[in-house]
């Protein structure tokens, strides 16, 4: 079990690393000026890499995770883990919406402002500092 659980924290900083730099390209997408057609290739290329890459990174953390979950009953029935797992689904939902705008910006069709992506750019440290919060501290 503790093999398991160490290779789910590390899957899972791997992908919390690439939910924290996506969407600081994304800012920078924001930021390109118009007719800088290079710059704006390259920061797409690389918001596509790491894309790629974070999605290859979530799918062992989350079944890592349900390994720990459902094989080992870690936390199962008790209410920090419910609170846990609604926090897993809102990481997966934000990984959903930075795929969405990924595409909205290889479309060229964004209209977010460089600030609201700075904005954007916090939710996956709330995420992860409420996820390690209820892991470690167990409140309920």
């Amino acid at each position: 079990m503790l093999w398991v659980k160490a290779f789910h924290i590390v899957f899972i900083a791997s992908w919390f690393a690439g939910l924290f730099y996506l969407p600081r390209i994304f800012v920078n997408l924001a930021m390109v000026p118009e007719g800088s057609n290079s710059e704006r290739e390259r920061l797409l290329l690389m918001a596509r890499k790491l894309f790629r890459f974070m999605t290859m990174i979530a799918v062992p953390a989350v079944l890592l995770g349900l390994w720990l979950w459902l094989g080992y009953g870690i936390g199962r029935g008790q209410g920090w883990m419910h609170a846990k797992l609604f926090v897993v689904l809102l990481v997966i939902g934000y990984h959903h919406a930075c795929a969405l705008l990924l595409r909205k910006l290889e479309r060229g069709a964004s209209t977010r402002s460089h600030v609201w992506f700075r904005w954007f750019n916090e939710v996956p440290v709330l995420l992860m500092v409420a996820a390690v919060l209820l892991v470690v501290v167990k409140p309920f």
